[in-house]
């Protein structure tokens, strides 16, 4: 018997070894957080303006690429250079009204975000299996809370790597319909549409998702966890040493990370336009009447690939989304915080995590759809970032925060000009709405 445990735990630490030494380990939070922004919200924002206006959207992600994933620089260098999360470096620059109205907002964003993906999940699985949707919300439900609140994130982390590969479904969604190419490339690059209030609509839309404040906490948040985690680590304003390679990894890292989450995107709005669009499907509410409406157009199996993506990110996208909101909490509050650390060590911060996955599920029996949870979450959202992102770079210019690794001033003008386009997506949406 105690052959057979060594030996078991042997094939254990050989599989943990395996997964360790595999190139997505070298990969960092810019990846999670790429993958993250493209939950089943995300894909249904996607899917609605590719069945709405074809290949019309296209243009929308190479132009977005750029702007969030320079905003998702700042972000991780804020956290990696100065040892703190974005909450607590707010919390120390500027007044409190200022970090409270900002972390209110984007719990409650997250907490109605959260009820829309797990529905979705809910719906697509009872799609597949027959099983009751609710049952099946709460069995994802139960599972995430398992995977944040008992297990160390660095064991399980690996795993959400490994789930960053059901974007893929999307990209091969493609190989089982006709694709005009020539015309694809073109209207990437060279828009044509009607800018009325609709089309407004869709583009707000697809900004607001594509650039949301709880991916801002989170990779800050996680570029922390990283150093904490490692042996001799230290904030790079006191190892300046260690800075040159560590900044060139998460430079890499996140724009990378962010190429990935936009790519999959244009492939999601493209599936949807030479699918649905062709076929007179028009519009779309959530992720799992995306893939439903996909079945009878291109065939069991691109469904299958579509669904499975749900299930892929939405394991990723509720986890990312809850721990933001905690993480933002528990730097406000001053309370200990970190995926890393035991419940007992952290109980505040895993009381956050929990109570906002359970009002999520809760929303499920409540009169509020989920398509009305998501567009109130992204109206705050909407509301949230603008300043928000004004904050990040308010903090990553200043010398007294980042000390010699002050933002570049290309970055910073990106950064502006990112602000820029989601303060004029924010007026559009508020006005719309």
């Amino acid at each position: 018997m105690d052959v057979e445990n060594t030996a078991r735990t042997g094939i254990l630490k050989g599989c943990l070894v395996r997964l360790k030494a595999h190139p997505l380990s070298k990969v960092g939070p810019g990846l999670i957080t790429g993958v993250a922004d493209d939950d089943p919200s995300g894909i249904a924002t996607y899917s609605q303006a590719g069945a709405q206006y074809g290949l019309g959207m296209l243009w929308t992600m190479p132009l977005a690429f750029p702007l969030m994933a320079t905003i998702q620089l700042m972000c991780a260098d804020l956290g990696r250079v100065t040892g703190k999360g974005l909450a607590a470096n707010i919390k120390a620059a500027f007044p409190p009204f200022v970090l409270y109205s900002v972390v209110v907002l984007l719990l409650i964003a997250n907490t109605l975000n959260i009820s829309a993906d797990v529905a979705a999940m809910g719906e697509v699985a009872e799609l597949v299996t027959g099983v009751n949707r609710h049952w099946m919300t709460a069995c994802f439900v139960f599972a995430t809370l398992v995977l944040q609140v008992f297990i160390p994130y660095h064991r399980y982390v690996h795993f959400l790597k490994w789930l960053t590969l059901s974007l893929v479904a999307y990209a091969a969604v493609l190989f089982t319909v006709h694709v005009p190419w020539r015309q694809v490339a073109l209207r990437t690059f060279w828009p044509t549409f009607t800018l009325d209030a609709s089309s407004a609509a869709v583009i707000v839309g697809v900004f607001g998702t594509t650039i949301s404040p709880y991916l801002f906490f989170w990779q800050a948040a996680e570029e922390v966890e990283d150093m904490e985690r490692s042996d001799g680590s230290a904030p790079l304003v006191s190892d300046v040493r260690a800075a040159p390679p560590e900044l060139r990894r998460i430079s890499w890292d996140t724009w990378s990370g962010m190429f990935y989450s936009d790519l999959a995107a244009w492939f999601i709005m493209l599936a949807t336009a030479v699918t649905l669009h062709v076929a007179g499907v028009t519009n779309i509410d959530t992720a799992a009447q995306a893939a439903s409406a996909l079945r009878p157009l291109a065939g069991d199996f691109a469904y299958a690939l579509f669904a499975a993506g749900i299930f892929g990110v939405g394991m990723i996208g509720v986890p990312v989304l809850a721990g933001s909101g905690a993480y933002a909490l528990s730097e406000a509050m001053g309370w200990n915080e970190g995926l890393e650390r035991k419940v007992a060590d952290a109980s505040g911060f895993y009381a956050i995590i929990a109570v906002s996955v359970l009002i999520g599920l809760v929303l499920q029996y409540s009169p509020i759809s989920p398509m009305r949870a998501l567009l109130i979450s992204a109206v705050i959202n909407g509301v949230v970032a603008v300043p928000l992102m004004a904050v990040v770079i308010l903090l990553v210019s200043k010398a007294s925060v980042m000390g010699k690794f002050t933002a570049r001033w290309r970055i910073r003008m990106l950064g502006w000009l990112a602000t820029g386009v989601m303060g004029v997506a924010a007026i559009a949406m508020l006005v719309a709405h």
